[in-house]
């Protein structure tokens, strides 16, 4: 054994050598296994509906309605099966027509799939929404969107059968592809990219109904008071 001169002379030789082989080893293993950790949160955590087929008239977030150049930009985070997004429409959707029509502000609807739970295993939410993705193909989403709410189904049931979400697209105007579109789950991957983004942007409830970014009430004055505001006089 040496003395304890000699073993501190030989760890301060190992200093300045630096660190051995096999330590250099495992921290490149250990750094590696880091970044695939964190890549993997990444994954799990970014859009799982990479490079899903997204509608006509639509982006990766949601369905555009009226002009691109509008001031005010409208979002309403909608979920087809939400009584409660229901009676927004009821309450305001005239009111958002209206102010489309005139170009004082343009809509992005984002049908997300918060509720399929409560449509006893048929998945309606993600149903209703891949559906209304291939109504914004045929350039009918404003008019099926309203149908799909006059003729909502009651939560826990078993939400409409595929059959009818096509007969409504018919009703709406869609053109014989429709039902190929619906009976295929063309926009099924653009639905889970639509919730994913949704929830990424913290929005955790339907409705939610944004202007210009800014969450606002969900009442027809906050509507008109925040559009106004984005186009002063």
């Amino acid at each position: 054994m040496g003395t304890g001169a000699d073993r501190r002379r030989k760890a301060a030789l190992a200093r300045r050598r630096g660190p051995s082989p096999l330590m250099i080893i495992g921290i490149v293993v250990i750094v590696l296994f880091a970044g695939a950790i964190g890549f993997a949160v990444y994954r799990a955590q970014g859009p799982s509906a990479e490079g899903a087929a997204v509608p006509k008239n639509a982006t990766a977030q949601g369905v555009l309605v009226g002009q691109p150049t509008a001031k005010a930009t409208v979002d309403v985070y909608l979920d087809f099966q939400c009584p409660v997004c229901n009676a927004y429409e009821k309450q305001s959707g005239a009111t958002i027509d209206e102010l489309v029509a005139s170009g004082a502000a343009k809509v992005v609807y984002h049908p997300v799939a918060y509720l399929d739970r409560f449509s006893s295993g048929t998945k309606y939410s993600s149903r209703s929404s891949a559906a209304a993705g291939c109504a914004a193909d045929e350039g009918v989403f404003p008019a099926y969107l309203k149908l799909l709410y006059s003729n909502q189904p009651e939560e826990n049931g078993t939400g409409l059968p595929d059959s009818q979400l096509i007969t409504l697209g018919q009703q709406a105007g869609a053109g014989a592809g429709f039902a190929t579109c619906v009976s295929d789950a063309t926009y099924a991957g653009w639905t889970k990219g639509v919730t994913d983004a949704a929830s990424q942007a913290g929005v955790n409830g339907t409705p939610t109904v944004k202007v210009n970014g800014t969450a606002i009430d969900n009442t027809d004055a906050a509507l008109r008071q925040a559009v106004a505001a984005a186009n002063p006089a």
